[in-house]
Parts: structure tokens; sequence; C-alpha cells
């Protein structure tokens, strides 16, 4: 019977002392869990900028200064797109698999190249190209 008891003891504090750290964990994970109100409405700034990044990338079929924007077709689907760039946009070119690049500035975009466009949609679903970067051919 002593022994039975002893037993009984035993495991009851064993499992005692392994379910401590698990109670400590989901205390620190529910801490961890809340967030300022203003953390909060960062994080949701931060997850809709991330939504919103978009890139792509094709040959500028038409190109008008005056509205500042390219309109680049898709290679493998033959969708087109309008971007819209501004003075903000940065232009660069580079060769095929190289890692160098080179600033340029709009005027040296000609149709026919192939670019490709990283920006972001605004409300309207409109692309605007915060980088566009013109493809050279080795």
């Amino acid at each position: 019977m002593v022994k039975k008891l002893l037993t009984l003891l035993f495991t009851s504090l064993v499992t005692f002392l392994l379910s401590v750290p698990m109670f400590a964990q989901e205390g620190s994970k529910e801490e961890e869990a809340k967030e300022t109100p203003a953390q909060e409405q960062a994080g949701k700034e931060n997850k809709e900028k991330a939504a919103k990044r978009a890139r792509w990338d094709g040959i500028v079929t038409r190109s008008n200064k005056d509205k500042s924007t390219l309109t680049v077709r898709q290679r493998s689907s033959g969708v087109e797109k309008t971007i819209h760039y501004d003075s903000s946009t940065q232009w660069i070119s580079q060769e095929h698999l190289s890692t160098n690049t080179k600033i340029i500035d709009a005027s040296q975009v000609k149709d026919g190249d192939r670019v490709i466009c990283l920006g972001t949609y605004d409300e309207k679903g409109e692309f605007h190209a915060t980088i566009l970067s013109k493809r050279l051919s080795k």
C-alpha cells in the first residue's frame, strides 16, 4: 500500500514538473501576441505595403513621355500593362546575369526594349514603378 502511494506521489510530482515549463511558454506567447494599438497599426500598414508590391516584365510596346507611362507586354502571356513612372522612379540598365548596373534616364528606354518594373499598385489598380530596369543582351 505504501509503495502504491509513493508511486502515485512520484508520478504526480513528475507530471507537475513537466507541465510547468509548458504553462510558462503559453504565457509568454500570449504576452508576445499582445500589441499596442500603434504596433497593430504599423503591422497593418506593413502588410498592406507588402501585399501591394509588384513586378512586371516584358517588352516596351508604347511610351508616352507626356503622361509618364510605358506600355509593357509580357513575353509569356502577351498581356499588356500600363506602367506609370515619376521623378522618384530609379532607372537602371543591366546585362543578363550580370551584377553590374548602370544608372540611366527615361530617354534611354525605347520601344522594343526588354524591361523589368518593380513597384506598387495604387487604390485605382494602376502600377507605379519605383525601379525600372532596362535589360541588355550580351
